[in-house]
């Protein structure tokens, strides 16, 4: 009987250490697959980090409990997402041209809009509007390519963030939309700022060549849907009884100075 017992044992502890060993191989054979991924896709990898700095720099300029210069935060993710878009411009367009026919190919790229976008607010005065689009759009390439290394360490790895990244891939239309929504009004928000002294005049002229360049987007047609709508609602607001005269004025002479002010789309 104790031989038995004794020889049950040991077939249970060989068993125990074979399953041990093979997780410990299949996990050093999941880690070398997310490590050789990320060595033959250096670009997006890279892209990744600046992406995921973004995030982390604007999650703590906007929640400030980790202490630091708020401003600083601020300046590092524009910094970040100014990365972001100048490798993904070398990546669009890795053969640089100086001539005419290069500059209209480089200002389609959505990457060069938001890398002008950049430039507008990285030393303005700290907007927490303006670093809206950038932690969404950051967050959202992010997640896709977290989602490529996931698949790689196993299709049951990391659950939590899986169902995370798949709560946010479902309201993708509404994130893009929102992103679109803050762009255009942030051009008011700009305004007020000047009136408060907190900007330049000539930020306004530089912010409307942004949203130009956004409403003629190939890319991304949500600026231009967004702008009908909001004409939409103003033009629908003024025609209420409800509205008075002078105010139904404002709104319908605004309205015509926007749509005096949209550019063209690009011909496709």
């Amino acid at each position: 009987m104790a031989d038995d017992s004794n020889s049950a044992s040991n077939t249970s502890n060989n068993a125990s250490e074979q399953s041990g060993s093979q997780n410990s191989s299949q996990s050093q054979q999941q880690s070398s697959s997310v490590m050789a991924h990320l060595t033959a896709n250096k670009i997006e990898t890279t892209l990744w980090l600046t992406r995921l700095a973004t995030i982390v720099c604007s999650i703590c300029f906007l929640l400030p409990i980790f202490g630091g210069n708020p401003y600083s935060f601020y300046q590092r993710a524009l910094i970040a997402t100014a990365a972001t878009s100048a490798l993904r411009m070398h990546q669009r367009l890795p053969n640089v041209q100086f001539n005419m026919e290069f500059l209209k190919r480089l200002f389609v790229e959505d990457s060069s809009h938001y890398l002008l976008y950049c430039i507008i607010f990285i030393n303005s005065y700290p907007m927490t509007m303006s670093l809206i689009p950038v932690f969404l759009f950051a967050l959202l390439h992010a997640s896709s390519f977290t989602k490529t290394l996931l698949n790689l360490m196993g299709p049951n790895s990391m659950m939590v963030v899986r169902n995370l990244i798949s709560k946010l891939e479902a309201q993708q239309v509404n994130i893009l939309r929102f992103i679109a929504s803050t762009e255009i009004l942030l051009m008011p928000a700009i305004i007020v700022l000047i009136l408060t002294g907190k900007c330049s005049f000539i930020m306004p002229f530089i912010y409307y060549r942004f949203l130009s360049l956004r409403y003629t987007s190939r890319r991304n047609p949500y600026s231009r849907v967004l702008f009908g709508e909001f004409r939409i609602a103003v033009e629908y607001l003024s025609q209420k009884p409800q509205c008075p005269m002078f105010a139904r004025n404002i709104l319908l002479k605004g309205v015509a100075f926007v749509c005096r002010l949209a550019p063209q789309p690009a011909a496709q």
